[in-house]
Formats: structure tokens, C-alpha cells, sequence
């Protein structure tokens, strides 16, 4: 099992990054909330991970801070629920968002999240309040991942956005319909994380 990484970022793309570990690349999937966190392309980073193994891949995902796998790894074993569905929920709200979702049984919040539907969310809240010991108290202490600057974002940031939006379940005219009146000027995580809050809190 790789728990944990920590090299230099070589590239990414939204939900995409590679870490380079003493010379051996590392392709890992991150929800946004860990994205927009990231430093720039060859900056060093740390990451907890978690590794799933199936017949046809081996898929290693990265997280920033240790609070946000163990829910990670608490969803995926919610009846229905992948890794897929997991970093969607996770990139459409924090961990604090979600427990509030569970102990307000509030369905109608977590629908607004992709591939979560009525049944799924009554799902989440019945298994997920019996998992909360599994994973509210661990360590919460981000690793070392820094804020990429504010730099004007070019047009192709608003098509990465878009792309990553639809790569987390979303419908190609919601993505375009959550960016629409989001600031351009933005980094393509900044980009996701505002069209991400516009849509949760709409």
C-alpha cells in the first residue's frame, strides 16, 4: 500500500497530477479541494494517498490533508458509492460541509452534487452517521501543499475548468452553466473551486 508521496510536481490537470519520487512519476486523481491547494508545476509536495486495485488499473489518489481520505475511504465503502462518486462529493464540499449534510439530514444539499440522487443521498446519511468514528477525529494537519498564485488565467484555463467539471459527472451544459459568471482572471483550480461553490450554494 502507498500511503503517502512526496516529490516534485511535475504537472497538472484538473483532476490529474503527476509527482515525480525519485525519478519515478506517480500519476494520482485529487478531488478540487486538494487542487487548488497545490503549488505550482516543479514545486515539491506532499501528499496522503490511497491506492485501489482493479483488474484492469492500479489507481493511486492524493489528498492534502489526512481528515480528507479517511472520508474518502469511509465513502467508498457506502453501497454505490466509487472513487469516482467519492472525489465528485469531496470536490463539491469539505469534510466539515458533509458532516453537517449527515446531521442535519439534509438530502436536498447533497443532491446538488453529481451522480448523487435522492436515494443516493438518503444512502449516504443512513451508512455515513454510522461511519463518522471512522474518520471525524483523525489528523487534520494539511501537508505542505502552498497556494498557486492569482496570475490572469489565459481562455484555455476556462476550457480546463470546463473539462474537469464534466471529468467529475457533471453535464457538459451545467459545467459550462456553473463557470458563466465566474471571474476569468483565475488559475484553472481557482476557476473549478468558484463554479463548484456557485453551484452548491445556488
Amino acid at each position: 500500500m502507498i500511503g503517502r508521496l512526496k516529490g516534485l510536481l511535475l504537472e497538472k490537470q484538473p483532476p490529474w497530477m503527476v509527482v515525480d519520487v525519485h525519478g519515478v512519476g506517480y500519476e494520482l486523481e485529487a478531488s478540487m479541494n486538494t487542487f487548488v491547494a497545490l503549488p505550482a508545476p516543479g514545486e515539491q509536495v506532499s501528499l496522503y494517498t490511497h491506492l485501489t486495485i482493479r483488474d484492469d488499473a492500479h489507481l493511486l489518489y492524493g489528498f492534502g490533508r489526512e481528515h480528507e481520505r479517511a472520508l474518502f475511504r469511509a465513502l467508498i465503502k457506502v453501497n454505490g458509492v466509487g472513487p469516482k462518486l467519492a472525489l465528485a462529493i469531496l470536490s463539491g464540499m469539505d469534510e466539515d460541509a458533509f458532516m453537517r449534510c449527515i446531521r442535519d439530514d439534509d438530502s436536498k444539499a447533497l443532491t446538488k452534487l453529481p451522480g448523487v440522487g435522492k436515494k443516493t443521498a438518503e444512502r449516504l446519511i443512513i451508512e455515513m452517521r454510522d461511519r463518522f468514528p471512522e474518520w471525524e477525529h483523525g489528523n487534520d494537519a494539511p501537508l505542505a501543499l502552498e497556494a498557486t498564485s492569482g496570475r490572469a488565467a489565459p481562455r484555455d484555463h476556462l476550457a480546463d475548468a470546463e473539462a474537469a467539471l464534466v471529468s467529475l459527472g457533471y453535464k457538459l451544459t451545467e459545467a459550462a452553466k456553473m463557470l458563466a459568471d465566474v471571474d476569468p482572471n483565475q488559475t484553472t483550480e481557482a476557476l473549478i473551486k468558484a463554479a463548484l461553490t456557485k453551484r452548491m450554494s445556488g
